[in-house]
């Protein structure tokens, strides 16, 4: 049953007026009752039909993309590659054509921003959904966002995931766009393990991200394979967590050598992080790679710049922004399933070499 401006007047017990002024700002309005209307519209799911409100299935010209950080090249390669195919040149007259109006929505990697930027988008019958990079992995959240998803999908929004896993429940995707982050974790170690590294730490990210628990796995698949990690302690005591910049590197790889001066290498969760791990590295007085080797992971283009350049995982950050860009268009079929796992290809490079022994 379709949600009204005076169902929601009754729930914050004031007149549909004030509802109004609250949702359409032009109005001075006491912040208690003002928090009282808006508590009444996110427990009603009350959707503001604005300029459509004659269709109620109608959507806008408006395409959202969700992103953790903007400034991470991460984050900022597949958003820009998106807005290639939703908002690219029309026809040269200056006139809009098939053209949507990508709006980048900054989530700063918090659940709760998540849920309002999909919120004001389905207010405003946003034509499609674009959310990238990793999911984080609490029930409460991921039930809220399958929720949240369904009912855009129902009124005709496009669903699409970029670099990161369909929700555990929820089948409102057009499509989900997952990198393979744990064969790309299990290759990276097992190069070092090949160079005869024994003592491997570890900078993760969030535990809650979806992406730091499948690099992490594949990390640990490989230790396992070859007979390294069968010590779950030592696993964890190798193992720092962390978000994902600069600053988590450094200190994080300051913590593992604590820990033990005997490793080797240090994988890092990215290239950001790698940054960080490479100078804490040098400012223990040790040389990359002969005394400690590095390695990153997604590839970022500063990566073949450092100085020796990265050993890292490359994801096809651009290829897949466009891909989910079409797809969120309705220019490219959905893959077979709904689902596309997308390879992720091992960079070796010159910060990464010794010990080899024996």
């Amino acid at each position: 049953m379709t949600v009204t401006l005076a169902d929601v007047a009754a729930r914050a017990r004031v007149s549909p007026a004030t509802v109004s002024r609250v949702l359409n700002g032009n109005y001075p309005v006491a912040a208690s009752t003002r928090e009282r209307v808006l508590r009444a519209v996110d427990d009603l799911d009350y959707v503001l039909n604005g300029p459509a409100s004659s269709l109620a299935a109608a959507t806008s010209d408006l395409v959202g993309i969700l992103v953790n950080d903007i400034a991470d090249p991460f984050f900022g390669i597949m958003a820009g590659a998106a807005q290639t195919q939703i908002g690219g040149p029309g026809d040269g007259s200056g006139r809009a054509g098939g053209e949507k109006l990508a709006v980048i929505c900054n989530t700063g990697g918090s659940p709760e921003r998540e849920l309002t930027y999909l919120t004001l988008l389905q207010r405003q019958r946003a034509a499609a959904v674009v959310l990238t990079g990793g999911a984080v992995e609490y029930p409460e959240h991921q039930a809220a966002m399958a929720a949240k998803l369904a009912k855009m999908a129902d009124a005709g929004t496009r669903i699409v995931f970029c670099g990161r896993p369909p929700l555990p429940e929820g089948d409102a995707l057009v499509a989900a766009l997952a990198f393979d982050n744990r064969g790309g974790g299990r290759r990276l170690t097992e190069h070092l393990i090949a160079l005869g590294h024994r003592r491997i730490g570890y900078v993760a990210g969030p535990p809650e991200r979806t992406t730091t628990r499948h690099r992490l796995e594949g990390h640990r698949e490989a230790l396992r394979g070859a007979g390294l990690g069968t010590d779950a302690g030592d696993e964890e005591r190798l193992t720092v967590h962390g978000p994902y910049d600069r600053r988590s590197g450094y200190e994080a790889t300051l913590d593992i050598l604590r820990r033990d001066p005997t490793v080797t290498a240090v994988v890092a969760a990215n290239d950001t992080v790698a940054l960080g791990a490479c100078a804490a590295v040098r400012d223990q007085g040790l040389r990359i790679p002969q005394d400690i080797s590095v390695a990153g992971f997604d590839d970022l283009p500063f990566s073949v710049d450092a100085v020796p350049a990265l050993t890292t995982v490359r994801l096809p950050l651009f290829e897949a922004g466009a891909r989910a860009g079409r797809l969120a268009m309705g220019k490219e079929n959905p893959p077979p399933g709904g689902i596309a796992t997308i390879a992720a290809e091992l960079m070796i490079r010159g910060s990464t070499a010794p010990p080899r022994v024996g």
